[in-house]
């Protein structure tokens, strides 16, 4: 689980520090306030986890190249230069930090002209092994097969997560019996509302199986298609109430039809409500909205709103956060829904005038 995030001179951040809820944060903001950056620099920081896991005494040199080349392909700059990631005219180095739930922490710098990252501090990191899972927000499932290994061999375009959700997905199915019961029952809801469940044969191979008939995956609605993957991450176990790392999903509401977005947003409460860290990415007034409608104190829910946007005399990116939904400003969902309500007003008292 993420504590903090701080970004200094990271691409379009001069300085920034975000404190993240242990259950659900939602992030805002107009397009270009970095939205996307700020989860795949948290995503990033993550990464040294599943090194960690398998080699708790890696050295820093290591350590230092694999969060490089994962930062690298994440954020995809040009010439793939770790150095093109520092902010245009800043004169001090980059810095991003991040503080884990057990006390660990992992901070590293860089400048316009490093190679790779120069990491300034492990405190205890050889004890956080929960692995992240990034949600892109593309579906994948259209274009899995054969995915991996083209892009291994060549340079598509695609930033890293859609290589990684690909291989999470590709997984075996956890034992039914480990499965946490939330998992089960998003999963049940998930091919309820689908009319039937996505079937993974391996190397990127999936169909859609209905009871009486299987059909190839391509052919069903990209909304369910979508759905299908975190019924799948949930199979796995990659996503595991109260043992995996964070969720970081972009744009949840891509593709999904709104008459979707209440039991995504109910699935979402009740993984974060056992255990699943959550921190989506979203410009939607509807999934926005359910998430302040359907979260319930009593269940001990926690939704952190954290808006993103640029100060009018700097230019340069804060945030404000909150967990009250009547008090996030500025709110450019919720104030874009307002003016075509008015807009809407204004056009009918026109009509009637006339």
């Amino acid at each position: 689980m993420i504590e903090y995030l701080e970004l200094r001179n990271l691409t379009v951040f001069t300085g920034l520090t975000l404190e993240f809820s242990p259950k659900i944060n939602v992030i805002i903001g107009e397009n270009d306030t970095g939205k996307t950056h700020l989860l795949k620099a948290g995503y990033g920081l993550c990464a040294g986890a599943s090194l960690l896991k398998n080699k708790p005494d890696i050295g820093d040199d290591e350590l230092q190249a694999a969060l490089t080349a994962k930062l690298v392909r994440l954020f995809m700059p040009l010439d793939d230069k770790l150095g093109k990631m520092h902010h245009q005219g800043a004169s001090d180095q980059a810095y991003l930090s991040a503080r884990f739930a057990g006390g660990q922490k992992i901070a590293a710098t860089f400048f316009n002209n490093s190679r790779a990252l120069a990491v300034q501090d492990r405190a205890n990191s050889e004890q956080y092994q929960a692995e992240a899972v990034f949600f892109p927000t593309k579906e994948v499932l259209s274009f899995m097969k054969g995915f991996n290994s083209l892009y291994e061999k060549y340079g598509l375009s695609f930033d890293q997560t859609y290589q990684d959700i690909c291989l999470l997905l590709d997984l075996p199915e956890v034992r039914p019996e480990t499965l946490h019961e939330k998992s089960k029952w998003a999963m049940a809801e998930i091919e309820r509302i689908c009319g039937g469940h996505f079937v993974f044969y391996g190397g990127g191979k999936v169909t859609f199986k209905t009871e009486n008939a299987e059909y190839s995956a391509n052919s069903m609605a990209e909304g369910f298609r979508k759905a299908g993957i975190l019924s799948r991450l949930l199979e796995t176990g990659a996503i595991k109430p109260g043992v995996s790392g964070p969720l970081f999903w972009d744009e949840p509401e891509s593709n999904l039809n709104p008459k979707l977005m209440k039991l995504l947003v109910q699935i979402l409460l009740e993984l974060s409500r056992n255990g699943q860290q959550i921190i989506l990415a979203t410009h939607d007034y509807v999934l926005l909205k359910w998430f302040d409608l359907l979260m319930d104190k009593g269940k001990d829910d926690h939704v952190r709103f954290h808006s993103l946007y640029r100060d009018a005399d700097t230019y340069e990116i804060k945030v404000a956060s909150t967990e009250d939904y009547l008090k996030i400003t500025p709110n450019p969902i919720d104030e874009a829904f307002g003016f075509l309500i008015n807009q809407e007003i204004e056009n009918d008292m026109g009509r009637l005038g006339k």
